[in-house]
């Protein structure tokens, strides 16, 4: 404990999650009031920052108060029932995190942390919060969900700054129009599984509004200014007891993804089929039949109808393909109502992949034939997932190097001829990299430096890649865990992964191996091995030491001559139990 106090007086943070704490040691309130050898107290750093989440804390003391330059404090997930009065002495506090406690009563003087921007209380046992919240001006994240809340204050209309509310899982009845009236900044509202019988008025005075979630309620009618919400990019209203919808809600012209199902729906409006969606959600209503109208929404990849009395349709239609439903309907208008764009343009398709990633965090461009990805579709900085797949792109987009929270890169089937590593260099988090079937030169040897969080890494396709001497590292990929490398003219197995200790999935098939190392045998932890459509005459018997853990291995399409064929036909683990049997006695 003394050593990661001394941290923490020269860091400013300290972090004790995880340690099967039921108090938090006294220590911890008197930070800076003691300095260990060797230490200077003039040196000391206030304490900004204190995670003491997944223990077992019962109590926070007063003595928090001592701590009055906190700006994050998180005790999630431990066994709190109250919260002490000095929470409120925390005036540089910016985030609070008590969730996942047992608390059932906020005290009043939260009110005095002004500098409050999140705070987040949700699954405890709160049956109300404090009307001093109202004080906390710069409140923008409030989680509240997983409670017994049946009204929020009405002092949060104070709370001109609030961005992002999460109440669901609660007891709530109704949304204020005074609260909807002063939320203008609100641009996600997630009010599910609660009890709410309708809507505001005033909803549509909204309009940086991006998702709203009202799924499992009781809402029986939707306002028509719901039209105002122009900004809505998800609309979730399923398991309600809708029985209409207002027109006007065909003038969300940003929405992608509108949820309707099980509700009471006899009909989806006619002025709700000029939506550019790409998902929509009727299962389980009471719609009879459809309008032709409704072929028109020609960006709809996904359109869910079971559960319907569906009358004028075929069940093949409606469990069929969307595009083939979709073409059904329009072949039912009159050629002066179809409309001219029955095929989406590329920037309709582009200008939704937009939208939709603001929420979703995911960019899909696939298939698109693009030679550079448009600068406009970068709304989002924290998107975790770029699908840029089936295009002509010879050069990655700059902007990517900002998308600091990005995951999954797909680059598949795409003209790129060098190696990315400026960019891969720019992405921290990067764990998925696909670049297989471009015509990619040469990675640098110690070009996987660049990614070396990687847990997956397709590279196949890539004819000229791995037609040198030497291959880059994959030594710098110790966190790897599949490895596809089909197609790139490997005339010997990379002696470098067979060091790999966390590979799960190696795919060495369609190349030119003669052989396979014995050292496979150190693969301990592979469960799928394919070295299909080689020339490999024989197998090692050391491959047969993996029937514990390997699970499949793929051999056809080589010149094998040493195991005969009915082994082959029964399996891996046949195969690789004869392998095994064939070594020599230790």
């Amino acid at each position: 404990m003394d050593r990661i106090l001394k941290a923490a007086r020269t860091s400013g943070s300290l972090n004790l999650s995880n340690r099967s704490l039921r108090d938090v040691p006294t220590e911890v309130y008197q930070c800076l009031e003691t300095t260990g050898e060797g230490e200077n107290w003039w040196e000391a750093v206030d304490l900004q920052k204190l995670i003491l989440a997944h223990n077992e804390i019962e109590v926070l003391r007063e003595d928090l108060k001592n701590l009055a330059c906190l700006v994050v404090l998180n005790v999630s997930h431990n066994k709190l029932t109250q919260l002490p009065a000095a929470i409120g002495e925390l005036t540089a506090m910016k985030s609070l995190d008590v969730s996942f406690n047992s608390i059932s009563e906020f005290p009043e003087q939260i009110g005095s942390a002004t500098s409050l921007v999140k705070l987040d209380c949700s699954s405890n046992r709160l049956k109300q919060l404090p009307e001093s919240l109202g004080r906390c001006l710069d409140l923008s994240d409030l989680k509240a969900s997983n409670n017994q809340l049946s009204r929020l204050p009405e002092d949060m209309a104070n709370c001109l700054k609030l961005s992002k509310l999460d109440v669901e899982g609660n007891k709530l009845t109704a949304l204020s129009e005074g609260h909807i009236a002063s939320w203008k900044m609100l641009t996600e509202l997630n009010a599910s599984k609660n009890m709410l019988g309708g809507l505001p008025q005033n909803i549509g005075s909204l309009s940086r509004l991006i998702r709203l979630d009202l799924h499992q309620n009781k809402i029986s009618s939707v306002p028509p200014s719901i039209g105002g919400c122009s900004s809505l990019v998800e609309f979730y209203l399923g398991i309600n007891t809708l029985s209409t919808l207002p027109e006007e809600i065909g003038d969300l012209s940003c929405l992608g993804t509108l949820d309707l199902r099980s509700n009471q729906l006899k009909e989806y409006p006619v002025g709700a089929c000029k939506l550019k969606l790409s998902y929509l959600d009727l299962s389980n209503n009471s719609l009879t039949g459809l309008h032709p109208e409704l072929g028109n929404m020609t960006t709809l990849r996904k359109l869910v109808l079971v559960g319907n009395p569906l009358r004028t349709l075929r069940s093949s239609l409606v469990n069929g393909p969307t595009a083939a439903l979709l073409k059904y309907l329009r072949s039912r208008l009159s050629n002066g109502e179809e409309t001219s764009a029955s095929t989406p343009t590329k920037e309709t398709v582009i200008a939704s992949a937009a939208r939709m990633s603001i929420c979703s965090k995911e960019l899909s461009l696939e298939g698109l034939n693009l030679i550079a990805v448009p600068s406009e579709v970068w709304e989002s900085g924290e998107i975790t997932k770029v699908n840029l797949s089936k295009n002509s792109i010879e050069e990655l987009p700059e902007q990517l190097s900002s998308s600091l929270s990005l995951q999954t890169l797909i680059l598949s089937r795409n003209k790129i001829k060098d190696w990315p590593g400026a960019i891969l260099k720019s992405l921290p988090g990067l764990v998925c990299l696909k670049l297989d079937n471009n015509p990619l030169k040469q990675i640098p040897l110690d070009g996987f430096q660049e990614v070396s969080r990687l847990q997956i890494l397709d590279l196949s396709g890539n004819a000229a890649l791995f037609g040198i001497k030497e291959h880059p590292k994959f030594s710098y990929l110790p966190q790897l865990q599949e490895l596809y490398l089909s197609r790139v003219q490997l005339p010997e197995v990379p002696e470098d992964t067979l060091s790999l200790p966390n590979l799960l999935i190696l795919d060495l098939s369609q190349n030119s191996l003669q052989s396979i190392p014995k050292s496979i045998k150190d693969m301990t932890s592979l469960k799928h091995l394919d070295i299909s459509n080689n020339n490999i005459s024989s197998l090692p018997p050391e491959l047969g030491l993996l029937e514990p853990t390997l699970e499949v291995l793929r051999l056809d399409g080589n010149p094998l001559r040493s195991i005969r064929r009915p082994i082959l036909e029964r399996g891996t683990k046949a195969v690789l139990n004869y392998l095994k049997d064939k070594l020599p006695d230790q």
